[in-house]
């Protein structure tokens, strides 16, 4: 997806919380509020996962494309602008050596 596309539904996001619409799911989103936003985060997560895991590469796409959905619906909704998710991506991918530590959790799994 390119920055164009993001900024796009960042903006159509956007609209819908400034202008509700009637029949619009991204406003029964935002009416519903930021624990039916979260778990809707959550179940695409999961969807993403299995589909990987199923190796069927269609559905990861159509989940993948979901998940970015949903998390920019809680971005809209957290006031989080997209140019800082952005920048921050940016500023991640100028690292070199970025290894984390891990946890003995993340180790075993």
């Amino acid at each position: 997806m390119s920055n164009d596309t993001w900024t796009r539904l960042y903006e159509v996001v956007e609209d819908r919380r400034a202008h509700p619409q009637e029949g619009s799911y991204t406003c029964y989103l935002f009416d519903k509020g930021l624990d039916k936003i979260c778990k809707k985060v959550g179940e695409e997560s999961a969807e993403t996962i299995i589909a990987a895991k199923n190796g069927v590469r269609e559905e990861t796409v159509g989940e993948i494309c979901d998940l970015i959905y949903h998390l920019t619906v809680l971005m809209a909704d957290q006031g989080i602008p997209l140019s800082d998710v952005l920048a921050e991506l940016d500023r991640r991918s100028q690292k070199i050596g970025n290894l984390k530590q891990f946890h003995v959790s993340d180790h075993e799994s």
